[in-house]
């Protein structure tokens, strides 16, 4: 029947992937920084958690972390990312996919070897990593994440 292939992926019908009825469910938590915008600090759709990006914010104060100290920053940033993610009912062993920025990548092997303290059990997590001309604040370090939940 034509048009059957397309509806169907690895055994499920188009209605179990599809789900228009799926409703999204903002994640936010005191124990990670306000948002700085328009946005959550995570979004819950459909057993995936999309996990904004975190900067180096202390939560209870919203004041910057590190002082330049991007190793300072990014266990801030990590700190912020798996209060969210534990907020959701998550743990970083459920992240599929991370990104993270770097205002230089000289920084590199300082933040991944601090990142593989959080990410680096089992399967680690898919991730890109760029720099960028600037972050949010002056920071030195973001990190976004994508969990599956389901």
């Amino acid at each position: 029947m034509p048009g059957t292939r397309a509806a169907k992926a690895e055994g499920h019908d188009r209605a179990q992937i599809c789900n228009l009825n799926m409703s999204a469910k903002a994640i936010t938590t005191d124990a990670a920084p306000a948002p700085v915008g328009p946005y959550n600090q995570a979004v819950l759709a459909g057993g995936w958690l999309y996990c904004s990006g975190q900067i180096p914010l202390d939560p209870s104060t919203g004041a910057m972390v590190g002082n330049g100290d991007v190793a300072k920053e990014t266990q801030q940033v990590l700190k912020n990312l798996v209060a969210v993610l534990n907020e959701a009912g998550a743990t970083p062993e459920k992240v599929v996919r991370t990104t993270v920025f770097l205002a230089d990548l000289a920084d590199f092997q300082t933040v991944n070897d601090l990142y593989a303290d959080i990410f680096g059990n089992d399967v680690s997590p898919a991730r890109a990593c760029v720099q960028v001309a600037a972050l949010p604040k002056g920071a030195r370090v973001e990190i976004d994440c994508v969990a599956w939940l389901g």
